[in-house]
């Protein structure tokens, strides 16, 4: 790719209308501000229009209406952001890797891989597991016993599947993150904590990607199930049991208690967290930091929790957030007596 590509190519690829010189060539993509020569930038936001004047970009990927005076060729689509994803895709693409174990992998005799799949060296594949098509397995990466890793995969260096789960076709789990670990299951005996034996699996199905540090737990009797498209953030936590429904999106640090369902097209902001055993509705949009402990049954953007304040108004806040149980009491007894005192006038007055 260091030479480039035309841009009309470029344009056919990515479903873009070009304004400008076909011929010249692009490739890498690259902010506004710091774009030169070579590269392709985007502006979706209009009120950053200024930063068109002084990009040195061979071309910008942007609305018509804002392609007015543009100095360089201009890819057009309705859709900014999304068409520069799918440019970065062309201009970036992974790179290749040698089919095959590599020498310093172990792959068992009985696990089966592809003929097109890659295996680093330091990697496991374990007894019985299956690798697919053009997936690439990671240095140091443990794909445990009976896996199945779908075709064209990435499996990140020290990311860890562990027995049993089931992972679709162009899944991405970054490194670190582990997938199928036992969930958070112990029966009380007195003072001591008894293990629950959690058998279950893990089941992620196509075009998932999993951050680093993200901990998928395999369930306790049923599977944990991830759906088509899901996108899970870094230092995410999915507890046994749960559905994520297809497309949602989970943000960094926010975490799903055991036996709750997402519904498809979820959206969970950073450090949000939803207790167990709940259900939430398509389509909801849970904000940052929110604490969900109840059913959500229809699709609306959820918050909980107090805003930033000064210290010292923060804490006057939180002595009168004690207080507001008491506080409504008295509230009731004032209104009975103010009713009272108005019924009576009433009476007196008729």
């Amino acid at each position: 790719m260091e030479q480039g590509i035309p841009l009309q190519d470029l344009a056919e690829r990515i479903g873009c209308e070009l304004i400008g010189d076909g011929a010249a060539r692009v490739r890498a993509v690259a902010p506004l501000t710091t774009g030169t020569p070579g590269a392709v930038s985007f502006l979706s936001d209009s009120r950053l229009r200024q930063e068109l004047a002084t990009t040195r970009a061979t071309a910008v990927i942007l609305r018509r209406r804002d392609a007015e005076g543009l100095h360089t060729a201009a890819l057009l689509s309705d859709h900014p952001h999304l068409a520069f994803a799918r440019a970065a895709q062309v201009l970036h693409p992974e790179p290749a890797h040698p089919a095959g174990a590599q020498p310093g992998s172990h792959v068992a005799a009985d696990a089966v891989l592809e003929e097109t799949a890659h295996v680093a060296p330091g990697a496991v594949v374990a007894a019985g597991a299956r690798v697919g098509a053009r997936s690439v397995i990671e240095a140091n990466a443990v794909v445990g016993e009976g896996s199945r890793v779908g075709a064209d995969c990435r499996i990140r260096a020290c990311a860890v599947i562990y027995p049993g789960a089931v992972i679709g076709d162009r899944v991405i789990i970054h490194g670190g993150a582990v997938v199928g670990a036992d969930g958070f299951g112990y029966a009380r005996d007195g003072e001591r904590w008894e293990k629950v034996p959690q058998i279950g699996r893990v089941v992620i199905g196509d075009d998932v990607e999993i951050g680093a540090n993200a901990t998928v737990d395999r369930g306790a009797l049923e599977d944990t199930v991830i759906e088509d498209g899901v996108k899970i953030d870094n230092l995410v936590q999915v507890a046994h049991n749960c559905r994520i429904g297809a497309h949602s999106a989970m943000a960094g640090c926010s975490a799903v208690a055991g036996s709750t369902r997402l519904g498809r097209g979820v959206s969970v902001a950073g450090g949000a967290g939803i207790a167990g055993h709940l259900e939430i509705a398509d389509g909801s949009v849970l904000t940052a930091m929110a604490r969900i402990t109840h059913d959500i049954r229809e699709a609306d953007a959820y918050a909980s929790g107090t805003p930033m304040a000064p210290a010292r108004q923060w804490r006057r806040n939180a002595a009168r957030f004690n207080q507001l149980d008491s506080m409504a009491r008295r509230l009731r007894e004032l209104e009975r007596r103010l009713e009272n005192a108005e019924s009576q006038q009433r009476k007196n007055h008729d």
